[in-house]
């Protein structure tokens, strides 16, 4: 059910250029005018800048450029996916957030995000530097699929933020099997999807998003210099974490539905169509060997496909690539 204070954004951007009374306010949403005014003074602290006049009612003149739960709301263009936001100044990481809130009955399409994360982490609990100049999220699903589908939504959620980020920026994203998008060959983006479920029926997922936005060659230690990127890097702008948020989220929602409604099949074309080096000679990396072969592509449930030495296709489902320049 949309909360109280999402609606009462919703009215107020409605009403963007004019005045709205407390009384018409207070009918719509079904609470006090006294609670009007509380909700006010709360959009108030989060930064936003609020005209209120006795005769007219009130109008928000200008809204604040940091991230919260009503700076989301406020032209979010999505039906439900990220209308229940948990929002964190800090935290160890959004994870761990998500199996709290998923653990309390947080509802399907719950976006956790922080500011700041102290102990971020990747694939293969690998650590990831997340400081205030990027995006750090965990999306909550409830999907309706088998526990072995749960791999193609990492896949699902590329494509979804290479498309939002292209949008934004222009920029030339790649995706790189199975969890990454990188610009050129620097990584500008993580993903780790983590399941709960029983042998027949998913619990919930979460995806955590580690995205880097605003920083720059010195924001990190010199070890990962040479294979970070930013949008900032790149670009040579500053972006607004908002829009981002936003835009990730619209898009998130429609890819996720077309893959709900026809399949991972509908999402694999694209997929592939920005995939990084494809078609190009990679080094594979599993558990019992390393070996080099041609990437190929990937199999209708997302699996990777390589040309072996002999020239025969093989599919993996778990592995590591690099490529021969690193």
């Amino acid at each position: 059910m949309e909360s109280t204070r999402s609606r009462l954004i919703k009215l107020l951007s409605e009403n963007k250029m004019s005045y709205i009374s407390g009384q018409a306010l207070s009918e719509q949403l079904g609470i006090s005018r006294n609670a009007i005014w509380k909700h006010m003074k709360d959009l108030e602290s989060d930064g936003y800048h609020i005209d209120a006049k006795r005769s007219q009612g009130y109008r928000i003149v200008s809204f604040p450029d940091k991230v919260s739960s009503n700076t989301i709301r406020w032209g979010l263009e999505t039906k439900w996916m990220g209308h229940h936001i948990i929002h964190k100044e800090a935290t160890p990481s959004t994870q761990i957030i998500g199996h709290e809130a998923a653990r309390d009955n947080a509802p399907d399409g719950t976006i956790i995000i922080a500011e700041e994360q102290t102990a971020g982490r990747g694939r293969m609990k690998k650590n990831w530097f997340s400081d205030k100049e990027g995006l750090w999220a965990t999306l909550l699903l409830r999907p309706p699929i088998p526990p072995n589908k749960a791999s193609e939504l990492t896949l699902l959620t590329a494509v979804a933020l290479r498309k939002a980020l292209h949008q934004l920026t222009g920029l030339p994203i790649g995706i790189k099997w199975p969890n990454d998008l990188l610009i050129g060959d620097k990584k500008l983006c993580g993903i780790l999807t983590e399941m709960q479920g029983e042998q027949d029926r998913i619990n919930y997922v979460l995806i955590g998003i580690g995205l880097n936005v605003n920083q720059v060659e010195a924001s990190w230690d010199a070890s990962i210099r040479d294979i970070a990127t930013s949008l900032k890097r790149e670009s040579g702008n500053s972006w607004d974490k908002i829009k981002i948020v936003q835009t990730i989220l619209k898009h998130f929602e429609n890819t996720y539905e077309m893959y709900l409604n026809y399949g991972f099949k509908a999402i694999k074309s694209e997929w592939e169509e920005h995939a990084f080096k494809i078609d190009e000679n990679i080094k594979i990396k599993t558990f019992h060997e390393e070996w080099t072969g041609r990437f190929l592509g990937i199999t209708d449930e997302g699996a990777l496909i390589v040309e072996s030495a002999e020239g025969s296709p093989v599919t993996l489902y778990s592995a590591e690539i690099t490529w021969f320049d690193r």
